[in-house]
Formats: structure tokens, C-alpha cells, sequence
């Protein structure tokens, strides 16, 4: 099996398994709406990976204090292994993992598959758009690490608001607004035309993924000596980046979907490499050993108490109804 068919096949796995998971949670709301005369149904813990500013002050607070998050603790264990895998594989989590990641790539094969329009980007305007993401991330770090004391942090992670943040994530997708539903349409549009617009220009966790990635232990090495320079690696990455042309990739935008050392016509060409070039991995090993690392982390957490939320069902009966009246402090 080809490399891409296997990242495509586990995106396609893991996006199933999130829709199953939502569907979990929206009858764990009902139940909770219900204040429990609908049936119960167990809060599946992992739709707080969708809750990553509430992770980055429960990250802040784990830090100074060693207080674990116990409202959402797994979108506070999701949110470190994202970062830890970053720090190892590079953005792996981007190009095996996110569903976010996963639709883009859907687009753009879409567009290739039915439309021969393709809309580049001018080197100069394609770098300025690409400094939104790290605008983006640079504001949240200022506000979260800087700015916030930790007293103002403990405040809003117990909250009523960060009780029911995720229940208030779900209702925003059920009742969409007329603005947000162009929004996302113009969104949908622009990633159809534009390769990996999202991920490319707007999106801040990629963008902590990437800064991350520069102390990866693993990079994409290119050997000069076997290269024929026929461009297919270029041509398949998603990041768009002219691997043809580094020895080693050392970009931000390179996600470790090994796409190029799929297409590579020469065996040894392009490899996945430590950083200094000491251990070769073979793709399918550094595939499985990234997303075992991944689901691995989310395990230990689940066996050692860190996964499943403190707040009682009685709390969120009791908030529920008021969510519209629940502002962010």
C-alpha cells in the first residue's frame, strides 16, 4: 500500500470516528438538556480536542501549579499530544490526523478531479498571508501567557462558561448564524481553489505545530548525489515545498505526510531521516510509530485518570438551560 493511500485511509478512519463521536455527544446533550428524563448516554471525553483555548490555560496552569485540568481533561491531554508528536514527527498530526487537514485535502483533489483552476498565489502576497497564522498565534500566546495572571486563569477554566464550553461548541454548529454560515462558505470556496488555504494562512495550532517541528528528531533528508530532479516531490507536497531543492527540509509548512518519498522514482532518494542523518526510518514505521505515539499518549491518559471530566451531571442540568445567558469572563 502506498503511503498516501495509508494516511488517507486512517484520516478517513479517524474523521468516521469523530462524526460518531459527535452524534455521542449531541445525545449525551440531549440527556443533559433533558435535565435526565431523556436516556443517558456517557460523554465521550474526546470531543474536548475541539476545545484548544481551554487546553492552553489548562496548560498554563498545569505548568506553574501541577494542577492537572480536571473540568476538560482530555482536551488538555489531546492538546499535549498534538504538541509532544510535533516535537517528534514534525506536524504529523496536521497531515495524519486532523480533520481539518483531512478536508482540505479532500478539496483540492475535488478541484483537481473537476476543475482545471488553480489559483496561485505571488511569492510576495503568499508570505504576507502566511504571517496571519503566526499573527493569529502570537495574539492568543500574549493574551493566554503573558497577559492573564494565574488567579484570572483558575477563574475561567472554573467557570460556568468553561463548564459548558463544550455543549456551547456543539449549539454553535447546530444553529449556525447567516455570517458564520458565509464564513465557512467563503472558506470552503477558497480551499477548493486555493491549495491548503486554511492551513496555510489561517490556522494558529498548525502554527505552533510548525514552530515546533524546528527541534523535530526527524526531518526529510533529499540526497543530492541520486536525485534526477524530476520534480514529482514538488509536485505532491502539500505544504508546497520544493523539496527538489533542500537537502534537508527544515520548513515549518512540512507536515510528514511522506507524500514525496512516495512519489520519488528513486529508492533512498528522499528519506525520513534524524536530524543528523544517523537512522533512517522506513515510512511505514515512521507512520506507525507517530500515530501509535499519538493514540498511545491518549491511553496512558485514560488509564491513569486523566481523560474523564469532574463535573457532575447535576451541574450541567443546572447550566444548561442558561446557556445563551453564559459569556465568556
Amino acid at each position: 500500500m502506498h503511503i498516501k493511500n495509508l494516511r488517507h485511509t486512517i484520516q478517513i478512519a479517524l474523521t468516521l470516528f469523530l462524526l460518531y463521536t459527535g452524534w455521542q455527544f449531541y445525545k449525551f446533550v440531549l440527556h443533559v438538556q433533558s435535565s435526565g428524563s431523556a436516556p443517558f448516554i456517557d460523554k465521550p471525553a474526546a470531543v474536548e480536542g475541539f476545545l484548544p483555548i481551554s487546553a492552553l490555560l489548562g496548560l498554563k496552569q498545569w505548568l506553574l501549579t501541577g494542577i492537572y485540568d480536571p473540568i476538560h481533561p482530555a482536551g488538555l491531554t489531546i492538546f499535549l499530544a498534538v504538541l509532544l508528536t510535533a516535537f517528534i514527527f514534525k506536524k504529523g498530526f496536521c497531515s495524519w490526523l486532523c480533520p481539518i487537514g483531512a478536508l482540505s485535502e479532500l478539496l483540492t483533489g475535488f478541484r483537481i478531479r473537476y476543475s482545471k483552476t488553480n489559483i496561485k498565489i505571488p511569492g510576495i502576497l503568499d508570505k504576507s498571508l502566511m504571517s496571519i497564522k503566526y499573527l493569529l498565534l502570537a495574539f492568543f500566546a500574549k493574551v493566554i501567557i503573558l497577559d492573564m495572571s494565574l488567579k484570572d486563569v483558575q477563574a475561567f477554566l472554573v467557570s460556568p462558561y468553561n463548564l459548558v464550553a463544550d455543549i456551547k461548541m456543539l449549539y454553535f454548529f447546530l444553529d449556525i448564524g447567516k455570517v458564520t454560515a458565509i464564513v465557512l462558505l467563503v472558506l470552503v470556496v477558497l480551499s477548493i481553489f486555493i491549495k491548503q488555504f486554511w492551513c496555510r494562512y489561517l490556522c494558529p495550532y498548525g502554527a505552533l505545530q510548525g514552530l515546533l517541528s524546528f527541534l523535530s528528531l526527524f526531518k526529510i533528508n533529499r540526497n543530492r548525489d541520486l536525485c534526477i530532479n524530476c520534480g514529482s516531490c514538488n509536485k505532491s507536497c502539500p505544504g508546497m515545498i520544493n523539496v527538489s531543492e533542500k537537502q534537508v527540509v527544515n520548513s515549518p509548512e512540512c507536515t510528514g505526510c511522506l507524500n514525496c518519498i512516495d512519489v520519488c522514482p528513486i529508492e533512498g532518494c528522499v528519506t525520513v531521516s534524524s536530524f543528523r542523518n544517523k537512522l533512517n526510518l522506513k515510512p511505514l514505521i515512521f507512520a506507525g510509530t507517530f500515530v501509535g505515539t499519538f493514540f498511545g499518549l491518549l491511553l496512558i491518559a485514560q488509564l491513569t485518570g486523566y481523560w474523564e471530566s469532574t463535573v457532575k451531571l447535576e451541574t450541567l442540568y443546572r447550566l444548561t438551560p442558561h446557556l445563551d445567558l453564559l459569556k465568556h469572563p
